[in-house]
């Protein structure tokens, strides 16, 4: 991410995470002449205790200098959680990761995850990088989303498949909580490797191509494990519900586990079992 670029990220956080808070939520008057929601800057600069010229200019994404110290004090003004707290020092400090540059040598899942993969039979699961690209899937992903392995390599990127692929639009009831998960994920990472020009690119790109990725990035938040129930509407199973959790993998490739669990107390673990079975087009429950 360029300085330019990374200046205006953060500025556009801040001024996000700002418009969140309602005055009457942190004790001061709501006043009348608002024009806007959230806090104003004067006062997001009275909570943190800095100067509102000092605080203006971060804002505008001004190229000044910023402690630890004043940033823990933005941070708890605007009450960001871990993850909003890591985006903002990473974008505002230009932290640089250690891995700078991602192999482009296809990854090798470890025998030791593709065991977990296949253990997690009734769980569709997928293996992403920090690009979103997806490296491994279980059979169930298979059968509840797509057969991955129809598409070239370089083209299973998480992000891309989901706006670009029809069938996840209509797998998904609600797909923008579905994406907004996934946005969290990926503005994590983006803040993570400040220094790697891919994400820039990448999401110039969505933003020409799709027309409601750039209402659905502006709004995305920030969580490198969102909890999400997800909703989908199989085209042979019917409704089924799912909880999502994500899994940071262990390891020097920064891979991430998403395991969508069937929901308790539902059908969804019995109509996915059915999905499965040889014929199952012929027998599978969709009420």
């Amino acid at each position: 991410m360029n300085h330019d670029v990374r200046l205006k990220a953060l500025s556009a956080f801040l001024k996000k995470q700002r418009s969140k808070i309602s005055p009457e939520s942190v004790g001061l008057p709501a006043g009348s002449r608002r024009r806007t929601p959230g806090l104003r800057r004067e006062e997001v600069s009275q909570l943190a205790g800095v100067s509102t010229t000092w605080y203006t200019w971060l804002e505008q994404g001004r190229n000044i200098q910023v402690s630890h110290s004043v940033l823990d004090h933005i941070a708890s003004a605007l009450r960001l959680t871990s993850d909003e707290r890591k985006y903002l020092f990473s974008l505002a400090l230009e932290y640089h990761s250690e891995i700078h540059i991602l192999d482009e040598t296809p990854l090798q899942i470890h025998p030791s995850l593709q065991k977990i993969l296949r253990e997690l039979r009734n769980c569709p699961t997928i293996i992403s990088d920090r690009h979103c690209h997806i490296v491994g899937w279980n059979d169930a992903a298979r059968y509840v989303f797509m057969d991955f392995e129809q598409i070239p390599a370089e083209q299973r990127n998480m992000i891309s498949l989901l706006f670009e692929r029809k069938e996840f639009r209509r797998l998904a009831v609600n797909w923008e909580d579905f994406v907004s998960g996934f946005l969290a994920i990926f503005r994590a990472y983006y803040g993570q490797y400040v220094d790697d020009e891919w994400y820039n690119l990448f999401l110039d790109d969505m933003m020409e191509r799709y027309a409601d990725f750039h209402t659905l990035w502006k709004q995305s938040s920030v969580s490198s494990a969102p909890d999400v129930l997800i909703e989908f509407r199989h085209s042979r199973a019917g409704k089924m519900l799912f909880d999502l959790t994500s899994l940071q993998v262990q390891g020097n490739a920064d891979l991430r586990c998403s395991i969508y669990t069937p929901a308790t107390d539902t059908a969804t673990e019995r109509k996915l079992i059915r999905l499965m079975e040889p014929k199952a087009e012929h027998n599978v429950d969709k009420r």
